[in-house]
């Protein structure tokens, strides 16, 4: 017997035609529970939900809001136990300090965060010009279709991570679409925020969780119109299917595909402390057996015996380290695929380059190496992401052909330059940067960028392939927010209909900018 699904706030035996099982990533056998995989049934039940839920909770007032993710929360805590324990099994992610330590933290800080955001209001930025009598603000989209990525099963999950979060604070009902690598996790994280819905009086169908559809029935439910936007984290292949179909009825959907976040380590740097970058690098791309979003998967180094010296430094590095689990079976292949393709394109394996050295599912620590002119003459191809425990160095003839690999990079959520202490790189640093700073959302000094903290100054976005648009955020509250927004305007509408955010009187204390100035008080002057 399969697990139910959540729709319209009630546990139910799903509309399926086929079961799956979710996989022991170290034993490399599956786990014992099946899970739907959905019709178009499920979908369209979901999505009537979905739309009865937003008529109500577009009006709702954001403490209300703000009480059910602050209950949602407090509930994953209390489950804290249990939760990590089976996204530990279904993953191979370390329970404790990974899981338990750090992404459950993060998680319930993120639907504080956002539960904050919600209440006090000013994400919707209200601007009134009295002398127009002219009027608007963001407000909710409609349902939102989540679907969430393998290696962040709670931080990102589809239905306690941040899409999750950022779109319930704008108002939005979610359907969560499950990671079929833990289905388990995230429906136990379902049960939570269906008693908070249920506890704090959030309408029917705020929260629903499907586990997986057939392919052709996840690109009908992003193009269904009931939907109002789509947020997905995920593989480039599955991503630009959902996003062809999202596209083709104007429905906005927001992508995080790939990144190889280049990392450029100049002269300076290297001659000053190559040794303690070697280290941090290794480092960095080994966490968590590379599979972060945000892993270091390019390295620019310009031609030295310094630059071999780093090379082998890390290659050391990363045949002395343990090979972590990967998450999938499919993750595994894919790693393989990769490789194969940077070789295939030019680049010459250093170590590494084959499957096996770990426990289950695993790949050997990889270094690949390739010249600048190479890289240049096949750009595309040597910035296929190798998502796991890879890593390609690229050694440039010069400064200037540093720049110009800047400048040939694809979009990225993340670019690092390491640079000497003194001023000594600061000729070599301008234009790399320069070219760097139109590739990356994130640019770094000094600094490995695997890691992303939770605050309002964040930006975990970029240009394509990173991510499907350059001008949003997926961490950072309240920015993550305006994903899940339309920009709503009022003209000359009556004082009593206008919504409250855009009255005379502010009840929330939100910021607005009223004739050109930002406050927190009252509308003074009217037309």
């Amino acid at each position: 017997m399969a697990y139910p699904v959540l729709i319209d706030g009630k546990w139910r035996d799903a509309s399926a035609k086929a079961t799956f099982q979710a996989s022991d990533p170290q034993a490399a056998a599956p786990i014992d529970g099946e899970y739907p995989i959905s019709d178009w049934a499920d979908c369209d039940a979901a999505l009537e939900a979905a739309q009865a839920a937003f008529a109500t909770l577009r009006d709702l007032p954001g403490e209300q809001i703000a009480k059910f993710l602050e209950c949602f929360a407090t509930r994953i805590e209390e489950r804290s136990d249990e939760i990590c324990a089976l996204a530990a099994l279904e993953t191979a992610l370390p329970l404790s300090p990974r899981l338990a330590g750090v992404e459950l933290p993060r998680t319930c800080n993120q639907l504080r965060q956002a539960a904050e955001a919600a209440r006090t209001g000013s994400w919707r930025m209200a601007t009134i010009d009295t002398a127009s009598n002219i009027r608007s603000c963001y407000a909710a989209i409609g349902p939102v279709a989540v679907f969430g990525p393998n290696n962040f099963p709670l931080a990102f999950g589809s239905i306690s991570g941040g899409d999750f979060a950022a779109a319930i604070a704008a108002g939005n009902p979610v359907i969560a679409k499950a990671n079929s690598a833990h289905p388990g996790t995230t429906r136990l994280l379902a049960e939570e925020a269906q008693a908070a819905a249920e506890a704090t009086g959030m309408p029917s169908g705020t929260v629903q969780l499907l586990y997986r559809t057939e392919h052709s029935d996840g690109e009908r439910l992003v193009a269904d119109p009931r939907l109002g936007a789509v947020g997905y984290t995920g593989a480039r292949h599955a991503g630009l299917k959902l996003k062809a179909a999202a596209d083709a009825v104007g429905k906005p959907i927001y992508l995080e595909l790939s990144s190889v976040n280049p990392l450029f380590v100049l002269p300076g740097a290297l001659q000053e402390r190559g040794a303690d970058i070697a280290t941090q690098l290794s480092g960095s791309c080994l966490l968590g057996t590379g599979q972060f979003c945000t892993s270091p998967g390019i390295v620019i180094l310009v031609e030295s015996p310094g630059a071999d010296e780093f090379v082998a430094s890390v290659a050391d590095q990363f045949q002395a380290a343990a090979v972590g689990t990967l998450l999938s079976a499919a993750g595994r292949e894919g790693l393989g695929r990769a490789v194969e393709s940077l070789q295939a394109a030019g680049a010459q394996v250093v170590c590494g380059g084959k499957t096996g050295g770990g426990q289950g599912y695993s790949y050997a620590n990889t270094l690949l190496r390739v010249s600048g002119s190479d890289f240049l003459a096949n750009s595309h191809e040597l910035q296929t992401e190798a998502f796991g425990n890879a890593c390609l160095m690229v050694i440039a003839q010069s400064v200037q052909q540093a720049a110009a690999i800047a400048a040939a990079m694809e979009g990225n959520l993340t670019g690092c330059i390491f640079s000497a202490t003194d001023s000594q790189d600061d000729g070599a640093y301008r234009p790399i940067a320069a070219a760097l700073r139109q590739r990356v959302g994130r640019l770094l000094n000094d600094k490995m960028p695997t890691g992303v903290a939770v605050t309002a100054a964040m930006n975990h976005g970029g240009p394509f392939p990173a991510t499907g648009h350059p001008g949003f955020t997926a961490v950072g509250l309240p920015g993550s927010m305006l994903r899940f927004a339309m920009l709503q305007c009022f003209d000359n509408v009556r004082p009593h209909r206008l919504p409250a955010a855009l009255q005379d009187a502010s009840a929330t204390g939100a910021w607005r900018l009223i004739d050109g100035e930002w406050t927190k008080g009252e509308v003074t002057v009217l037309s």
